[in-house]
């Protein structure tokens, strides 16, 4: 693996966002959105609850984590999408780029464009709803490195699905998080969900996450058993998207659809 190949796949999303209004907006613009909704919405929920509980660091602060989370997994497929909407593969795979050295490419470039969004979301719920990152302590680092890998999974998996159905099926990849998100227990505790959904929580990592800052906020200090626990099993799925990344494509190598990519569905 050489560093030089990898900075050049970043820096191909580097000079395809440098002049485009576009593509840079929407880093900004959908994370200034969620965070002002759901933060006059948990500004209601305070005046409105008779608990005295303070509803910003448990749904606001569950907001900016998710989004870190979507922003992380679409930063890396929107990379991949761009050499695909741009049939750019076989240049790119022409030359000696291994899959690893463009895999950790994607990654770069989604590591820059997720801070970017986590900076704006940070700044806007500190200064407008009042979200004190002191309530979390250092522990959110841990918690937000175990989101930015599971991220990181997902975006590479979206990757390999549109690797092997072509441009088309970005629109399977655009749900992802949103399907995935019942089972991430983003605003509930996990025993308010079914067994079933239980069962499927308890193998996603995010949902530990949650559970885990729902207790640091409570008072309740971290359970480090569910901090280990989500960092094995976010650890465990970026393998596992990795080989099935590289297994498809050494498929698409070997039958040709590298070579047949357009703008519908690949077969």
């Amino acid at each position: 693996m050489q560093l030089n190949r990898i900075k050049a796949i970043t820096l191909r999303q580097f000079y395809l966002m440098r002049n485009s209004v576009t593509r840079i907006v929407p880093m900004f613009a959908w994370v200034a959105i969620d965070i002002i909704l759901w933060g006059f919405i948990t500004k209601y929920l305070n005046s409105v609850s008779e608990s005295g509980t303070n509803f910003v660091p448990i749904f606001l602060g569950a907001v900016l984590l998710w989004d870190f989370l979507v922003r992380v997994m679409q930063g890396t497929s929107m990379a991949f999408m761009e050499d695909a909407w741009s049939r750019n593969f076989l240049n790119v795979f022409a030359t000696p780029l291994t899959i690893s050295e463009y895999v950790c490419g994607l990654v770069l470039s989604s590591i820059a464009t997720s801070v970017v969004g986590l900076v704006v979301m940070m700044v806007l719920a500190s200064a407008l709803f009042g979200l004190s990152f002191l309530s979390y302590g250092v522990m959110i680092v841990p918690f937000l490195f175990v989101l930015f890998l599971f991220g990181i999974a997902l975006g590479i998996v979206g990757c390999a699905i549109m690797l092997r159905l072509g441009p088309a099926a970005e629109w399977f990849i655009w749900p992802i998080p949103a399907v995935i998100s019942p089972f991430a227990c983003v605003f509930y505790p996990m025993t308010t969900l079914p067994h079933w959904m239980q069962m499927i929580a308890s193998i996603l990592p995010p949902s530990y996450v949650f559970e885990g800052m729902r207790h640091i906020v409570a008072g309740k200090g971290v359970d480090t058993s569910m901090l280990l626990l989500s960092m094995g099993l976010a650890a465990l799925y970026i393998l596992l998207a990795y080989g099935l990344f590289a297994r498809v494509y050494r498929f698409a190598v070997r039958t040709g659809l590298i070579a047949r990519y357009s703008a519908e569905t690949v077969s």
